[in-house]
C-alpha cells in the first residue's frame, strides 16, 4: 500500500514539475500605451528647479494647481502638504529640500 502511495506522490510531483515549466514557457506580450502630453507647467518662482526634481516623479503641475489657495495657504499649510506627501505617500524628498520647496510652494501658490 505505501508503494502506492509513494507512486501517488510521484505522479502529483511529475504532473506539477511540467504545470510549472508549461506556465513558465508561456510569454507574455509587453504592454505599451502612451501617455497624455502633459499641459500643466509648474509657474516660475523660486527654487523651481528642486520642486521639479522632487514632486514630478509622483505627480503633475496640475495637482499643485488644484489646491486650496488664499492667504491662510501660506507656509504652515505647504509644510503640512510636503510632509503628508513624504508621511502619507512615501515620496523620497530629501530633508535638505523641504523648506526649498514650501518656499516656492508659499510663494506661487497663494
Amino acid at each position: 500500500m505505501s508503494m502506492f502511495k509513494n507512486a501517488g506522490r510521484l505522479a502529483a510531483l511529475v504532473a506539477a514539475g511540467g504545470l510549472v515549466m508549461a506556465v513558465g514557457s508561456l510569454q507574455a506580450k509587453p504592454v505599451t500605451y502612451k501617455l497624455p502630453e502633459e499641459k500643466a507647467q509648474f509657474k516660475p518662482g523660486p527654487n523651481l528647479d528642486v520642486v521639479q526634481a522632487n514632486c514630478t516623479g509622483c505627480h503633475s503641475a496640475d495637482y499643485i494647481q488644484t489646491q486650496p489657495r488664499g492667504p491662510k495657504f501660506g507656509k504652515d499649510f505647504w509644510t503640512a502638504e510636503v510632509t503628508k506627501m513624504i508621511k502619507v505617500y512615501g515620496a523620497p524628498i530629501n530633508a535638505d529640500d523641504i523648506p526649498k520647496i514650501v518656499d516656492y510652494l508659499a510663494a506661487t501658490y497663494q
